[in-house]
């Protein structure tokens, strides 16, 4: 028996979960991020409760919307090292983006579930709609030629990321996901391993 290892701590809980919400506005991840907030008393960060009130309803905001999901990303992080499970209600779009946050998931010592929410179109076009009448102010202006864009530059999950499979290589370039996460959220900090 190795006596140099510590022994199990009684109060061991199992890791804390990070949660991804996969999908395109309109799918249902704001209000499935409340439900699971509520339920599972998860850390609900959705970029939208923020980038209104800071920077209107320019969609990327001159670029500062990535580094709103920097900061997010960082405060999920450090929930996570102290043992508090994450909702991130980001719409995750690509596949290097999810990949990149269960590689920065792992590092932090947690368990990462990522959730798709499909949506067809004209279910989305009619939430996204019916948002705007009832949420004025509260909700990004979107055309359906918007929806239709995102929906070709939308990268569905597979299986293996669904199911938490073995991760992807980074992109070519770069050596970690962690490298290329700083780089795709400026102002990403990632603490410990």
């Amino acid at each position: 028996m190795d006596e140099s290892a510590e022994p199990p701590r009684e109060d061991a809980r199992p890791a804390p979960a990070l949660v991804l919400l996969v999908g395109l506005p309109g799918a249902g991840k704001t209000t499935l991020a409340r439900r699971l907030a509520a339920a599972d008393g998860l850390l609900r960060l959705t970029p939208d409760d923020w980038h209104l009130p800071l920077f209107g309803t320019s969609l990327r905001a001159e670029g500062r919307r990535d580094l709103l999901e920097g900061l997010m990303i960082t405060t999920a992080l450090r929930a996570l090292r102290l043992g508090t499970g994450v909702v991130l209600d980001f719409g995750l779009w690509s596949r290097d983006e999810r990949s990149a946050l269960r590689a920065l998931a792992a590092g932090a010592g947690a368990r990462c579930r990522v959730v798709h929410l499909p949506v067809e179109l004209d279910v989305q076009l009619e939430r996204i709609e019916r948002r705007r009448a009832e949420a004025v102010g509260e909700t990004f202006p979107m055309t359906r030629a918007d929806v239709v864009g995102w929906r070709r530059r939308f990268e569905e999950p597979d299986e293996d990321e669904l199911a938490g499979r073995a991760l992807p290589a980074p992109p070519p370039g770069w050596a970690t996901w962690a490298g290329w996460a700083a780089d795709r959220w400026p102002t990403l900090e990632v603490d410990g391993p």
